[in-house]
């Protein structure tokens, strides 16, 4: 699949590993940055999805809001990765991806934009978990080593039929910037398992990135 992923947000906090660990399937270990595990909340609009081949600028391709709430792992051997907690999505089409255990729950979402502020809001369907989030993007900045350790992963991981699935992902690298949240009120990370943080997050802004290319999910091959 061919997409765009625009106008996302990052907001990570650090966790201690183990707590992470205990949300991890078997196969799957928290990677982690200066001792901490990181989980991010990443909300974004997807857009131009499409097949391969079929040119970006067709009219009447989807555009839907997405939000991610996610971790970072390793498998035995190094290969790293992402590991979803949730996923919320307004596109029906993509509860296709559960086929293979990727956790999307349809919901409610809006991406606003005016006044120099982005607002991020999501409700999923059935009375579940919420979010609200309203952020100042910055100046744009180079990257320091742990915004690319958050941002730059190239695979995810998922689970289903008792094994592990594996799907790559590539695109040009994250423009980021700098980013302050106004307002943040959400009930992701409860539902996920996850206690409140303790810390303030640590956010980045990008436009997003035009050429992403999403693989096929493959079992992952056994580790060495």
């Amino acid at each position: 699949m061919r997409a765009g992923w625009l106008r996302q947000t990052f907001v990570h906090w650090p966790y201690p590993p183990d707590s992470v660990q205990a949300l991890l399937p078997e196969g799957l270990t928290v990677d982690c940055y200066d001792g901490s595990a990181w989980v991010g909340l990443t909300p974004f609009v997807m857009a131009d999805v499409r097949p391969p081949g079929v040119p970006a600028s067709l009219p009447g391709l989807p555009v839907f809001a997405e939000t991610n709430l996610r971790t970072y792992v390793r498998r035995p051997g190094g290969k790293d990765g992402l590991w979803f907690l949730s996923l919320e999505v307004a596109c029906p089409l993509m509860l296709a991806a559960r086929a293979v255990g990727a956790p999307y729950h349809m919901g409610t979402l809006r991406v606003g934009e005016g006044d120099g502020i982005l607002t991020y809001e999501g409700a999923r369907w059935g009375g579940g978990p919420s979010y609200r989030l309203v952020v100042r993007p910055g100046a744009p900045l180079v990257p320091t080593d742990r915004d690319v350790w958050l941002t730059a992963r190239w695979r995810a991981y998922t689970r289903r039929f008792g094994r592990l699935w594996e799907m790559p992902v590539q695109h040009e690298p994250w423009p980021l910037a700098d980013a302050v949240v106004e307002e943040l009120d959400e009930t992701l990370l409860a539902a996920a398992g996850l206690a409140p943080p303790d810390s303030e997050p640590l956010v980045h802004y990008s436009e997003g990135v035009r050429h992403v290319r999403l693989g096929v999910s493959a079992p992952a091959a056994p580790a060495r």
